[in-house]
């Protein structure tokens, strides 16, 4: 099983929206890591995201190119300062590739969880849009495959 952890795309400011939706470039880095990833093959099972308007704008976008079925899901326990623990206490019965969009520092303390056991290990440099795929070696044990940041690619 692989885990795709995406951070939302760059935002407009609280002064700005209050809701934090996509900035126009957030939408373009996302938009440019969604074709690298339908271009790489990458196909998901499911695509969850937090329920903020910023990860589902991300969730949205990414969801198009690689969800083939299925739905996008908000789901709860994945906000910027959620507890990992309370997220992975069902990792080991996951059986469907799965892309989360979430936000910092949850996804690095779940990365940090997952590959080393510890959750205040900073183990991934994300930037908005960043992607990290984990795959699942065996009940417990995750690996770190790649990482892909939106400043390697360009936009369209």
């Amino acid at each position: 099983m692989k885990l795709y952890l995406v951070q939302h795309g760059a935002a407009l400011a609280k002064e700005v929206d209050p809701a934090r939706p996509l900035s126009e470039p957030g939408r373009q880095d996302v938009q440019a890591v969604a074709n690298f990833l339908s271009g790489a093959g990458i196909r998901v099972e499911r695509v969850w995201h937090s329920g903020k308007s910023r990860a589902e704008q991300t969730a949205q976008l990414l969801a198009k190119a690689v969800l083939p079925r299925g739905r996008i899901e908000q789901v709860g326990g994945i906000g910027p300062d959620d507890e990992v623990a309370g997220f992975v206490s069902d990792a080991d019965v996951w059986e469907q590739d799965t892309l989360v969009v979430g936000h910092l520092p949850f996804l690095s303390r779940l990365v940090a969880w997952l590959v080393a056991g510890d959750p205040e290990r900073e183990l991934v440099g994300f930037l908005p849009g960043s992607v990290v795929c984990l795959e699942r070696c065996d009940v417990d044990r995750w690996i770190l495959l790649w990482m892909l940041r939106p400043d390697l690619l360009a936009r369209e």
